[in-house]
Protein backbone atom coordinates (compact mmCIF):
# COMPACT_ATOMS: atom_id res chain seq x y z
CA UNK A 1 0.00 0.00 0.00
CA UNK A 2 1.35 3.38 -0.94
CA UNK A 3 0.22 6.95 -0.89
CA UNK A 4 -1.70 9.19 1.44
CA UNK A 5 -5.00 8.43 -0.31
CA UNK A 6 -4.90 4.77 0.82
CA UNK A 7 -5.37 3.82 4.46
CA UNK A 8 -6.02 0.71 6.51
CA UNK A 9 -8.95 0.95 8.88
CA UNK A 10 -10.21 -1.17 11.75
CA UNK A 11 -13.25 -1.46 13.99
CA UNK A 12 -11.51 0.94 16.39
CA UNK A 13 -10.73 3.79 14.00
CA UNK A 14 -13.56 3.34 11.47
CA UNK A 15 -15.66 6.22 12.80
CA UNK A 16 -12.74 8.68 12.68
CA UNK A 17 -11.14 7.49 9.43
CA UNK A 18 -14.28 6.73 7.39
CA UNK A 19 -17.39 8.36 8.85
CA UNK A 20 -15.77 11.66 9.86
CA UNK A 21 -13.47 11.99 6.82
CA UNK A 22 -16.37 11.22 4.45
CA UNK A 23 -17.98 14.47 5.54
CA UNK A 24 -15.20 16.30 3.65
CA UNK A 25 -13.89 13.76 1.10
CA UNK A 26 -15.66 10.65 -0.26
CA UNK A 27 -14.25 7.44 1.28
CA UNK A 28 -14.30 4.19 -0.69
CA UNK A 29 -14.13 1.25 1.75
CA UNK A 30 -12.80 -2.05 0.44
CA UNK A 31 -14.06 -4.87 2.69
CA UNK A 32 -11.66 -7.76 1.99
CA UNK A 33 -9.91 -10.83 3.43
CA UNK A 34 -6.49 -12.41 2.91
CA UNK A 35 -7.94 -15.71 1.62
CA UNK A 36 -10.24 -14.03 -0.94
CA UNK A 37 -8.84 -14.43 -4.46
CA UNK A 38 -11.21 -11.87 -6.09
CA UNK A 39 -10.14 -9.39 -3.36
CA UNK A 40 -6.49 -9.84 -4.37
CA UNK A 41 -7.52 -9.23 -7.99
CA UNK A 42 -9.47 -6.05 -7.17
CA UNK A 43 -7.05 -4.47 -4.69
CA UNK A 44 -4.31 -3.34 -7.14
CA UNK A 45 -6.96 -1.73 -9.36
CA UNK A 46 -8.43 0.22 -6.43
CA UNK A 47 -4.92 1.26 -5.34
CA UNK A 48 -4.11 2.49 -8.86
CA UNK A 49 -7.34 4.52 -9.07
CA UNK A 50 -6.80 6.05 -5.61
CA UNK A 51 -3.44 7.36 -6.85
CA UNK A 52 -4.79 8.47 -10.26
CA UNK A 53 -7.68 10.41 -8.71
CA UNK A 54 -5.20 12.34 -6.53
CA UNK A 55 -7.27 12.90 -3.40
CA UNK A 56 -10.73 13.06 -4.97
CA UNK A 57 -11.50 10.08 -2.72
CA UNK A 58 -9.80 8.16 0.07
CA UNK A 59 -9.43 4.40 -0.28
CA UNK A 60 -9.88 2.66 3.08
CA UNK A 61 -9.22 -1.07 3.44
CA UNK A 62 -10.91 -3.13 6.13
CA UNK A 63 -9.96 -6.77 6.70
CA UNK A 64 -13.27 -8.51 7.53
CA UNK A 65 -11.58 -11.38 9.40
CA UNK A 66 -9.87 -8.98 11.80
CA UNK A 67 -12.76 -6.47 12.09
CA UNK A 68 -16.00 -8.36 12.59
CA UNK A 69 -17.87 -5.48 14.26
CA UNK A 70 -17.95 -3.21 11.20
CA UNK A 71 -18.42 -6.20 8.87
CA UNK A 72 -21.59 -7.10 10.77
CA UNK A 73 -22.74 -3.49 11.07
CA UNK A 74 -22.58 -3.06 7.29
CA UNK A 75 -23.97 -6.56 6.61
CA UNK A 76 -20.99 -7.80 4.61
CA UNK A 77 -22.13 -11.18 3.27
CA UNK A 78 -19.72 -11.59 0.36
CA UNK A 79 -16.41 -10.02 -0.54
CA UNK A 80 -14.94 -8.06 -2.10
CA UNK A 81 -17.56 -5.56 -1.07
CA UNK A 82 -16.86 -1.89 -1.77
CA UNK A 83 -18.95 0.84 -0.18
CA UNK A 84 -18.73 4.55 -0.94
CA UNK A 85 -19.26 6.80 2.09
CA UNK A 86 -20.30 10.43 1.66
CA UNK A 87 -21.41 12.75 4.45
CA UNK A 88 -21.08 9.94 7.00
CA UNK A 89 -23.35 7.49 5.19
CA UNK A 90 -23.15 4.76 2.55
CA UNK A 91 -23.94 6.49 -0.75
CA UNK A 92 -23.40 3.52 -3.09
CA UNK A 93 -21.69 0.14 -3.28
CA UNK A 94 -20.64 -2.73 -5.51
CA UNK A 95 -19.81 -6.36 -4.83
CA UNK A 96 -17.24 -8.45 -6.64
CA UNK A 97 -14.04 -7.88 -8.57
CA UNK A 98 -15.24 -5.67 -11.40
CA UNK A 99 -12.99 -4.28 -14.16
CA UNK A 100 -11.33 -0.88 -13.92
CA UNK A 101 -13.65 0.63 -16.54
CA UNK A 102 -16.71 -0.27 -14.44
CA UNK A 103 -15.12 1.12 -11.29
CA UNK A 104 -14.44 4.39 -13.14
CA UNK A 105 -18.10 4.39 -14.21
CA UNK A 106 -19.13 3.81 -10.59
CA UNK A 107 -16.98 6.75 -9.45
CA UNK A 108 -18.29 9.01 -12.24
CA UNK A 109 -21.91 8.09 -11.42
CA UNK A 110 -21.16 9.21 -7.85
CA UNK A 111 -19.67 12.52 -9.07
CA UNK A 112 -16.04 11.58 -8.41
CA UNK A 113 -14.09 12.55 -11.50
CA UNK A 114 -10.39 12.20 -12.30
Amino acid sequence: MAGKNIIEVSDDNFKKEVIEKSKKTPVLVDFWAEWCYPCRFLSPTLDKLAEEYKGKFILAKLNVDENRERSQEYEIMSIPNVKLFKNGNVADEFIGAIPESRIKGFLKKNKINE
